[in-house]
């Protein structure tokens, strides 16, 4: 396999990092989307982040975005020490560590910015996400029940935060 490199994303990353996206949107198992939203949207989205220099960091292996961990903060000003962390993999890399240099990288990235919360919602079926979650000090905060409705089926979301 493929050296895997973590690093801050460019704009370079924007048109692989959107085809991943894509790709884990599409199982319909990890993320809010089912699709990737429009590549100007994402590209907009990246964009901004790296005008404000928020947190989103990328693996990258063979010259392609593998996966990726942001964290973006509340736009509202009562919550402008609260971020929301995304991470994901395309799924030939998971279950490699890559994901929790991911993390760590990120929350370390999210700390030096300001951040003083993190938080994020996984699938409560997403058993191996949350225990990894959990190394990294995430504390379960919450269940909405029922919050998830794909394919006719149901599934509860788990609220997670970390103080720094």
């Amino acid at each position: 396999m493929a050296a895997v490199e973590i690093v801050p994303i460019t704009q370079d990353h924007i048109e692989s990092f959107h085809g991943a996206l894509d790709f884990v949107a599409r199982e319909r198992r990890y993320l809010a989307f089912l699709e990737a939203p429009p590549f100007e949207a994402t590209r907009a989205f990246v964009l901004d982040n790296i005008a404000h220099g928020y947190p989103q960091l990328v693996a990258v292996s063979s010259g392609r975005v593998i996966g990726w961990c942001d964290v973006v903060p509340s736009p509202r000003p009562i919550y402008a020490h609260v971020g929301v962390l995304g991470v994901a993999l395309l799924p030939e890399f998971r279950r490699q560590g890559i994901g929790g240099c991911l993390i760590r990288q990120t929350l370390g990235a999210a700390r030096e910015f300001g951040l003083r919360r993190v938080e994020l919602t996984v699938r409560e079926s997403n058993t191996g996400a949350i225990e990894l979650y959990k190394k990294f000090g995430f504390a379960i905060e919450g269940l909405q029940r029922n919050r998830i409705l794909v394919d006719g089926g149901y599934e509860n979301l788990v609220l997670m935060g970390l103080l720094f």
